[in-house]
């Protein structure tokens, strides 16, 4: 059976969210695409899984990848149910809770370089000896297998969307999303991309019409953080309808409390900026601004990309970092 036929990832449940629902007047429903669920607790083990399936079927016999957050974890869990080894390489500035979590899954780990960019390019050399293979993140068969969150969006709503909220890293979860609308025929359905300040290449390379690479990262979004967005999104951009915005940490942080307490679940601050579009009143605004003017012609959908660089812990210190309110155990 080919890999295609045989995925590494699960079908994830799509829920309607009472507490999100309420916050967006105007508009029918707003569903969860619960990304979090899988395996490895993000969307990556889709295409990364899909890729490492490929790479085993042409020989490969030692998985190499680099990663700044849950890149790793996807390769990691799927080098363990393919039965072949693999090296991690994180960038020196990765939470110490990253490094544990890759261990676990049974993969070697190196922290190498202060910028990605210097990660990366240990990871690429590793990936050239007899045997290995670098995960590419710009491969399309990742594309492909993120593309899949669409095809299972249109067998779980109830009726076209009016709008696809997702977070925006490098840019591979938003490309396959757009593949998956066009084999949908969904391409007319408003896309909105969201970003932390200091992870924002998309935007600042939407607004500028050409690639902007960021110095360094500055946000605590760690999972959003690649320099630049990968060219091929702005390419096929013209061809859909993508609106791009912004939000800082502090929003980001709230918005992963508010859920925890909403739906409770557990996400990290890349994937509070796409629930930031709710919970900071983004959706609302564009839909009021006439960006997204049929909020009720079908439900919006969140993409919950999920993340594994987590915890209570570190939720509690983020929300004095930024002092945002944390709520207390209740007593009794």
């Amino acid at each position: 059976m080919r890999f295609e036929e045989n995925p590494l990832h699960i079908i994830t449940p799509l829920l309607r969210s009472e507490a999100l629902t309420q916050l967006l007047p105007g508009s029918k429903d707003v569903y969860l695409k619960m990304e979090n669920c899988q395996i490895a607790g993000s969307f990556k083990i889709r295409g990364f899984g899909r890729l490492a399936q490929k790479l085993k079927e042409e020989g490969c016999e030692h998985l190499v990848a680099a990663t700044s957050g849950n890149t790793g974890a996807a390769v990691a869990y799927a080098s363990k149910l393919l039965g072949i080894p693999c090296t991690v390489y994180l960038p020196e500035t990765s939470p110490d809770l990253c490094a544990q979590k890759l261990r676990l899954c049974g993969a070697e780990v190196k922290v190498v370089g202060t910028y990605f960019n210097q990660t990366q390019e240990h990871a690429i050399e590793h990936g050239k000896k007899p045997g290995a293979a670098y995960v590419n993140p710009s491969h399309p068969e990742i594309w492909a297998g993120h593309s899949t969150v669409v095809d299972e969006m249109v067998s779980q709503l109830p009726s076209k969307p009016s709008v696809i909220v997702v977070a925006v890293g490098d840019g591979g979860l938003l490309i396959g999303v757009l593949q998956g609308l066009k084999r949908a025929g969904w391409q007319d359905v408003p896309l909105l991309a969201m970003e932390t300040y200091g992870t924002d290449c998309f935007n600042l390379s939407v607004k500028a019409n050409k690639i902007v690479a960021l110095e360094e990262i500055t946000s605590i979004a760690k999972c959003l953080g690649s320099r630049t967005v990968d060219p091929h999104l702005l390419e096929i951009m013209p061809q859909y309808n993508i609106l791009s915005e912004v939000v800082s940490d502090a929003q980001a942080v709230e918005s992963c409390i508010r859920f925890a307490d909403d739906e409770h679940a557990v996400v990290e601050p890349g994937c509070g900026a796409a629930l930031a579009a709710l919970y900071s009143g983004i959706l609302e605004r564009l839909h009021k601004e006439g960006k997204i003017p049929h909020l009720n012609s079908g439900p919006a959908v969140i993409i919950v990309c999920g993340g594994r660089s987590v915890s209570l812990q570190l939720l509690q210190e983020w929300a004095k970092q930024f002092n945002v309110p944390f709520p207390k155990p209740e007593q009794g």
